[in-house]
């Protein structure tokens, strides 16, 4: 959205936890290698009351390559979204032509999935993750394709534009408790991102968390249905002044009453590259 783009009258004012800056770099122990249902962070956070804006009266006016997200009306055929056999083999195809649809790449390749439920783990399934953080750096997204690839393809590639999304949909609908905000892509201020080490068993990795700016715009999709599929842009690697990253987070809506049911979602983490 620009600058002048008139906000919807429809707003909540949601808490949303930010990383401080402090002049060490942060880390954080993840539920891989703690064996506990949260990570363990090693960091200054903290929580501030924002406006949150209802994003669907926008939906015709946003797009990846200016904010960062695009809503897409995209029913699966896929009813078994718990079941990875089901969701490798019939839902990714599903998920690789949308995004081929809209971004035009050449090609899209899908390297992950991540199942979430707001029901403070008791399913064994993953939480919402509930920090404004944003899944790839500039360090670690091309390192994402090396470890994809290998050394030789990702030579080959070194000059090939390419974009991480993610495609985030409800497995059930409508989604009342934690739903998903996304900052403004448009207005994104670069020294707002905090690079942070994720610790795995083997490993670090790198993610972006993000602190505070009144300045930012937050947005989010009320009530999304299982038909629905939010793309959210985590890279490009083009720096042409299109949008380049999307700091998101979980947030609790103060208008969800108790007995809504809990969140239930599907991720999926893709690599588009633009060969021709």
């Amino acid at each position: 959205m620009s600058e002048s783009m008139r906000m919807p009258a429809g707003t909540v004012n949601g808490e949303i936890t930010f990383m401080v800056p402090t002049g060490q770099r942060p880390y954080v122990h993840t539920e891989a290698l703690t064996g506990e249902p949260e990570p363990r962070y090693h960091a200054e956070l903290q929580r501030r009351a924002v406006a949150i804006h209802d994003a669907r009266p926008l939906m015709e006016e946003l797009s990846l390559d200016r904010h960062g997200i695009e809503l897409h009306q995209r029913p699966s055929s896929v009813k078994a979204l718990y079941n990875d056999a089901h969701v490798e083999q019939d839902y990714y195809p599903e998920i690789e032509a949308l995004v081929k649809e809209a971004t035009g790449a050449s090609r899209v390749m899908i390297f992950d999935h991540t199942r979430r439920r707001d029901d403070g783990g008791s399913s064994g399934t993953k939480t919402p993750a509930d920090r404004a953080h944003n899944d790839y750096t500039e360090w670690s997204a091309p390192q994402r394709v090396r470890d994809l690839v290998g050394e030789e393809e990702a030579q080959r590639l070194r000059n090939v534009p390419f974009v991480q999304i993610n495609a985030w949909r409800p497995i059930r609908g409508p989604v009342r408790r934690s739903p998903l905000a996304v900052l403004d892509a448009a207005i994104l201020d670069h020294g707002d991102l905090i690079s942070t080490d994720m610790v795995y068993p083997g490993r670090t990795g790198e993610i972006y968390h993000l602190a505070f700016n009144p300045a930012q715009r937050w947005l989010y999709f009320p009530a999304m249905e299982r038909d629905e599929v939010l793309l959210i842009k985590g890279y490009d690697s083009r720096t042409d002044g299109r949008a380049r990253f999307v700091p998101h987070t979980a947030f609790h809506d103060p208008g969800t009453h108790a007995d809504e049911p809990p969140r239930e979602s599907i991720e999926v983490r893709t690599l588009a590259f633009f060969e021709s």
